[in-house]
């Protein structure tokens, strides 16, 4: 099925019949590491009942993990929880934001994963392939739905914390999509974007030449070599001309009112996740289909103050819990939030052992691909739902288990897309983001 390659939505096979679906856009925080669904969205009495004692052997058998080695000891949560909102929505203490928000999100605690080290997870989180080469769903959407304008990327990508995501630029690679479907990189300093400005004594004129020519010479070659990256660059150049124009007042959010500016706790001038949240709304705004937010430090294994769940993970929830929320509420107050599904989580969820490498004190959990937690909200996600549940100890899903490519399923269907339909021709074979797997859950759909 050849993808729409358009700035506008036309009809197609892949869109659901009488429907383009209530989404338009997506917004994803990625919490890069794995965060504590154990200490942070699903409370697990038995956990600190038996605190401290050896794990079932029944859970130990034929599993692997990243460090933990031996027989590990239970590890209940040092962290208090409440049930929130009308919904009743179980939230730690750490997450006071979200909390405020529980009646406007679907928390998923029934998701799983086949992956346990950080870039394969990553990566199969983003592009439901665990190998790198595949697009990302950035890609997908790019290629499928375009731009809903043309003056800006449909896909946009922005980095905080100390490290790159491990899976890297795979995580919004175009894989064998064209290379313009790729995710574009905000970066933080003068230019957001890289060779945005002009080179000193270069006018807009004199760039607008260059470009000219340069593509009077693509053309040609591409008339005489048929590589279809040609036109790729074509396009690549031109937006990044128009953006020229835009993208420089668009990344400047010292003309955000003080009031919008403390709702997120942002500053301007200053990089952080906060202020990556604050750019995600104006790009919403602006028109770009796909934006994703990777934010490093997630990784709670307890080798030391900082990656343990007593020290880090409290920073970690201080430095992103306000900006999450504030970006629900500003989305919902613009208007724009009933057709962006925003979506926060990782790539695995965390052990209910304390991992204790090296026979480290701090407490901390491995990585864990059987259970994590994931919240939803917008675009026609149901508001305060709380889907699946994990077993007593946190260790297996026990009602509704929802895998990577059921997410991405669900999220393709709110989009208007036939997740099953929605293929691309490569090396002979139709390929497609769910692979050949994923059902959409149509509970959490309202």
């Amino acid at each position: 099925m050849a993808g729409l390659g358009s700035t506008h939505l036309k009809r197609s096979p892949l869109l659901r019949k009488g429907s383009f679906g209530k989404a338009k856009r997506v917004i994803w925080l990625h919490m890069a590491g794995g965060p504590s669904s154990l200490d942070l969205f699903d409370p697990k009495p038995s956990l600190l009942k038996f605190d401290g004692k050896d794990c079932p052997e029944e859970f130990l058998s034929k599993e692997r993990f990243a460090f933990i080695k031996g027989t590990p000891q239970l590890l209940g949560s040092p962290y208090s929880f409440k049930q929130y909102g009308e919904s009743g929505q179980w939230i730690s203490e750490l997450l006071p934001h979200t909390a405020k928000v529980a009646d406007k999100i679907a928390v998923v605690r029934s998701l799983h994963t086949t992956q346990f080290n950080h870039a394969p997870a990553q990566v199969f989180m983003a592009t439901g392939h665990p190998f790198f080469g595949r697009p990302s769903m950035g890609s997908w959407l790019s290629w499928g739905l375009g731009s809903l304008n043309p003056d800006m990327p449909a896909f946009a990508v922005m980095l905080s914390g100390q490290f790159l995501p491990s899976g890297g630029s795979s995580c919004w690679s175009s894989g064998f999509l064209p290379s313009q479907h790729q995710g574009v990189r905000l970066m933080k300093g003068k230019d957001p974007i890289l060779f945005l400005s002009n080179p000193e004594g270069v006018s807009r004129s004199q760039r607008r030449r260059t470009l000219d020519t340069l593509k009077t010479l693509n053309q040609h070659k591409y008339e005489t070599h048929g590589d279809a990256e040609t036109v790729a660059r074509i396009e690549q150049y031109e937006l990044a001309y128009r953006m020229q124009e835009r993208f420089p007042d668009l990344s400047n959010l010292s003309t955000e009112p003080s009031d919008v500016l403390d709702l997120y706790g942002a500053v301007p001038g200053e990089h952080s996740f906060a202020a990556n949240c604050l750019l995600a709304r104006r790009l919403a705004e602006s028109g770009v289909r796909f934006i994703q937010l990777f934010d490093w430090g997630w990784d709670s294994h307890g080798t030391g103050p900082q990656d343990d769940i007593v020290t880090s993970l409290p920073k970690q929830c201080q430095r992103t819990d306000q900006a999450s929320a504030a970006l629900l509420v500003d989305l919902e107050q613009r208007g724009l939030l009933e057709d962006t599904i925003l979506i926060w989580g990782g790539e695995f969820g965390r052990t209910p052992m304390n991992e204790k490498r090296n026979g480290s004190t701090f407490l901390g959990r491995d990585h864990h691909p059987h259970a994590m937690t994931m919240w939803m909200a917008g675009g026609g996600i149901k508001e305060g739902l709380s889907y699946g549940e994990t077993d007593d100890l946190g260790y297996l899903i026990h009602e509704n288990p929802m895998e990577v490519h059921d997410l991405h399923a669900t999220m393709l269907h709110l989009l208007g897309i036939e997740h099953e339909s929605f293929t691309y021709m490569h090396q002979g074979r139709d390929f497609r983001l769910t692979d050949v797997s994923g059902k959409i859950v149509t509970d959490l759909i309202a």
